[in-house]
């Protein structure tokens, strides 16, 4: 982790445990007023309250309230009762904290990943939403089985490729699947009906296999 250290000592001396850890350490003076540009360069602010919790309480209410770098002040056991909830801080360390510790309460800290939703997949006038399993046919819902949406998705996520049907169902069915390629036709079958008046979305080259919206790509061309 990248941290920051405001203190007016060693943070050896304030924090022994730290300095057993392989986390990245800058220091600077407890009466830096640190940016949020420059916060946000670092994963923890850690704030020395070990000599003066007064200083150390004046410095964690410069920070940047917008800031979202999580701070942790470091405290001696008698200055426990100085420490308020306007101090803005999201976790205490005594000085004689042991590696372990540290390690965990700097690890309690990291903000977790948030995983962007995946994006629809569109392509002639199909619109198929994974996060929510919907597909739609020109604004038009879709009623489709698992299997069918599984195929749609995969074939309006290739527009103009073909693929043979080993490789349908080794994509939609999986390489563990024992079926026979027969089971691709069947689904085809199905999904066409379900587009009704579009089922020409879904082509056959002989000899081969199927496509999707294959005359619209060749159109583009």
């Amino acid at each position: 982790m990248q941290l920051l250290c405001l203190t007016d000592r060693d943070p050896a001396d304030s924090l022994p445990g730290l300095d057993l850890l392989p986390h990245e350490l800058r220091t600077s003076p407890l009466s830096l007023r640190v940016p949020e540009t420059m916060a946000e360069r670092f994963d923890a602010i850690l704030i020395d309250g070990t000599l003066d919790a007064r200083r150390a309480r004046s410095a964690c209410l410069s920070l940047s309230n917008g800031a979202a770098t999580p701070r942790v002040v470091i405290l001696p056991e008698l200055a426990l009762t100085a420490l308020t909830p306007d101090w803005g801080v999201s976790e205490l360390l005594l000085p004689n904290a042991s590696p372990a510790e540290i390690e965990l309460r700097l690890r309690l800290l990291e903000r977790p990943a948030t995983a962007a939703p995946p994006p629809a997949v569109q392509a002639a006038g199909v619109v198929i939403d994974e996060s929510n399993f919907t597909a739609r046919l020109f604004g038009r819902p879709l009623d489709l089985t698992y299997k069918e949406f599984e195929l749609l998705h995969f074939l309006a996520g290739h527009p103009g490729r073909v693929f043979t049907r080993e490789q349908l169902l080794g994509e939609v069915w999986g390489t563990d699947y024992f079926g026979g390629t027969r089971t691709v036709d069947v689904h085809v079958r199905r999904l066409r009906a379900k587009l009704g008046e579009h089922e020409g979305l879904i082509s056959t080259v002989r000899g081969v296999g199927y496509g999707f919206a294959r005359a619209r790509a060749e159109e583009d061309e």
